[in-house]
Parts: structure tokens; sequence; C-alpha cells
């Protein structure tokens, strides 16, 4: 199977992606007499270890020949891994920059294939307390810049806003930063966090916290339906609105490889975007790239 050195973001069914993985992968497949085992290494997004982690262990089971190594550290750190080298495939819940494609094509003389992996509705986290029913995205940006830092400001209780999210490594941070806060800073109050896990455990013990992250770390938390401006509804990140597109931050989760994949790369990226790997994507918590068909 051949790949586009890029593949298009437009449409949610069609794509998907996010933590980093390199690979290094033998030219003799594992399966057939007299092949050497073979390692390949994932680095990238903490937003996609748990599924990277997943689709690893699922592998090897049918592939014995085959160790996939996968690693954490946020999506920058395994876009620079795939730049440098150190990496076979990258995990990224963010888009690759232009400038980073650039130094992927000086330092390796190849263009970046883009692939998309699964799909995720970036959530809103509150505590379980909290009786906030729905922001807009004007309003999470002001809450995060700090210019709303009390929840009566919002239609909640006259209590301060504890602001939590994702260290400035993450794909997860540069989305939400893009997209909710058009760029401008965090508050200083901002809390940044190593994982999605710790900021979900840090609402969760928080009446006052808010936080965001991957739809696949939500739980035992309140996740916010959200409205794309103060006009339109407040739209729940489910599977079906991250499909129709009316969730406003639906995103794609990320595969990076220096040139499109090929041998046992090609067969594991292959397989992830098959039946078996994406029924993993749905059972880790995100969403298959495709709906699944109805049943009979």
């Amino acid at each position: 199977m051949s790949y586009p050195q890029t593949m298009s973001r437009k449409h949610f069914p069609l794509l998907t992606l996010s933590m980093l993985f390199l690979m290094s992968a033998c030219a003799q497949p594992p399966d057939q007499p007299g092949a050497a085992n073979q390692t390949i290494t994932m680095k990238g997004s903490d937003t996609m270890v748990q599924l990277g982690q997943r689709w690893a262990e699922d592998y090897m089971k049918g592939h014995p020949g085959t160790t996939i190594q996968v690693t954490a550290g946020g999506s920058g750190t395994g876009i620079a891994a795939l730049i440098n080298g150190t990496t076979q495939i990258c995990q990224a819940s963010r888009p690759m920059k232009p400038e980073e494609k650039a130094s992927l094509r000086q330092q390796r003389n190849a263009d970046a294939a883009e692939i998309p992996v699964a799909l995720d509705a970036l959530a809103i986290y509150l505590n379980d307390r909290n009786p906030i029913e729905h922001l807009t995205i004007e309003q999470l940006g002001r809450i995060f810049r700090g210019e709303i830092a009390n929840w009566k400001e919002a239609g909640g209780p006259d209590a301060p806003i504890v602001l939590y999210g994702r260290e400035n490594s993450s794909g997860t941070y540069v989305y939400f930063k893009e997209h909710v806060l058009a760029n401008a800073d965090f508050a200083e109050k901002y809390q940044a966090l190593p994982g999605t896990g710790a900021v979900i455990n840090a609402v969760k013990k928080d009446a006052g916290g808010i936080g965001y992250g991957g739809i696949g770390y939500a739980t035992a938390v309140k996740t916010l339906p959200v409205a794309k401006d103060a006009s339109a509804p407040a739209v729940a990140p489910s599977m079906e609105n991250v499909y129709n597109n009316t969730y406003p931050l639906s995103r794609n989760l990320f595969w990076y490889t220096a040139g499109a994949p090929t041998g046992a790369i090609e067969e594991l990226v292959d397989w992830v975007l098959g039946p078996e790997g994406q029924k993993a994507v749905s059972e880790v918590g995100f969403y298959p790239l495709k709906a699944p068909k109805p049943s009979q």
C-alpha cells in the first residue's frame, strides 16, 4: 500500500493521529522462515501513549518476531526525534509545522509522511461538583487567559477558577492555545502538568478546577459541552458529534514518518488503519477514523 507524503486533514472521518513512535525494521518480514527479529520504536504524544501501547501489545501478539517500543514525552519531543533520526514513528496530537517539515527535509533528506490514525475530541474537564453545563470557545479563551477568574462570571458559583493543562512540549497544549486562546498566552496561574492523566487527577480532586485533554482519558470527571460561539448550540464531545463535525474541538491524531512508510513500518501502518487497529482505538476511548457499521 502506498501513502502520499501528506494526507488531507479537512474531513475528520478520513483522518487521525496522537504520541510519537520510532521504528527500526529489518528488510525481511519476521513471519518468514529464517527472518531476523526486528524492533520498531515509536515516540511522541502523551495523549496517544496509551493508544500506542495498546496497538503495540495487540500487534506483537500476532507478529512474534516484532518488538515495538513506545515512549511518550510530548508531540514536540517526538517530532524532534523524527527529525534527528532517533525514532522511526512519531505520534503527534497536532500537525507538524511547516518549519518542522522543512527541518526534516534538510536533516533527513525526506519529506514528512502524515498519516491520520484516529480521531479525538479535545475535551474540557470539570469537577463533577461544578454545576456549569456548557461554555463557549470565547469563554474558555477568557478563562485560560485569566480574564475570567471566578466561576460566577461564567454562570457558576462564587469560587475561584483553578487552571490545569499540559506543558508546552505537548501537541494538545499547542492545539488548545491555537484554537481556544487564539495564540495568546495562558494565565500566570495556569498549572502545566506532565500528562493528561495528571490533569484528570487534579480536576477530579479540585471542585474549582478546569482542564483539557483527549477524550480517551475522560474518566471520573465531567466533560463539558462546548459552543462554537454565543449564538451556536453547545455540543458534547461525543463520537457522533466528531463524525458530523459539530464538536468545535475535534481533531485528528497522527503518525509521522520520514518518507512514505515501507517494509515493516508499512505493514504496521496498514494494520493500525485496518479493522483490528481501529477496533483498539475505540476500546482505548478514542474514535476510529470511520464510523462503526451499525450492528445487524
